[in-house]
């Protein structure tokens, strides 16, 4: 019998978790963590996301602070604005909503954050420790994939995992995760792999992130 991973109820699970941790932070009278948004422009989908992130934080009772720039604003004036939150010993995480404008440099702004701050993960020196035994924060997607699947009980060690997409925020560090820290059998398909299906037919575990949706039809699994 099918087994529907339902990833909306593990999520729910999590941030009860969370909220009784931060329940007994407060009764010990300790700092509450807190988490920075930063939103540059007016872009209704990245709205949405930081919203649901500032929703999340109320609902768990961590601090935050929103910051919304307008589009117009420059490269180092943003540049200055992570380094203030650098340097705030009262801020633990940040999170620059991608895309940015055109005139800003997405790589040069998230790899400014310092790294035990980067709750996305993509820092240069977060994305290079995926691979090594000693990992510092991890890509959120792939992450909370490994977690809803070990909340499930799939096994993963030994396992084929076929990954369909490559992108540096999902596939790339999704692969390595599975390879290095489940230690499952990897294979990486992408908009140019032939004959997808042969490759989807063969996976214990198929992770799908491609943005392109009814890719795969049920013949294919």
């Amino acid at each position: 019998m099918a087994v529907i991973l339902d990833g909306k109820k593990v999520a729910g699970d999590i941030k009860a978790e969370i909220k009784e941790e931060v329940e007994s932070l407060k009764r010990e009278g300790k700092r509450l963590p807190h988490l920075a948004a930063i939103l540059v422009g007016d872009d209704g989908a990245s709205h949405t996301y930081v919203n649901n992130k500032i929703k999340a934080c109320k609902v768990v009772g961590f601090e935050y602070t929103l910051l919304n720039f307008p589009s117009t604003i420059t490269e180092s004036k943003l540049l200055d604005q992570i380094d203030r939150i650098n340097q705030d010993d009262d801020i633990d995480g940040v999170i620059v909503q991608l895309p940015l404008p055109d005139h800003i440099s997405g790589i040069k702004v998230t790899d400014s954050i310092l790294p035990h701050k980067d709750v996305d993960g993509f820092t240069n020196e977060n994305y290079g420790r995926i691979t090594s035994k000693k990992p510092g924060l991890l890509p959120a997607t792939p992450f909370g994939i490994v977690e809803l699947l070990k909340r499930y009980n799939v096994e993963m060690k030994g396992k084929h995992c076929v990954m369909v997409g490559n992108s540096r925020t999902v596939g790339a560090p999704m692969s390595a995760i599975m390879s290095y820290h489940e230690y499952a059998t990897v294979t990486v398909c992408h908009i140019y792999t032939e004959d997808l299906a042969s490759y989807t037919r063969q996976a214990d575990i198929l992770i799908v992130a491609t943005g392109k949706p009814a890719l795969i039809k049920a013949e294919m699994v």
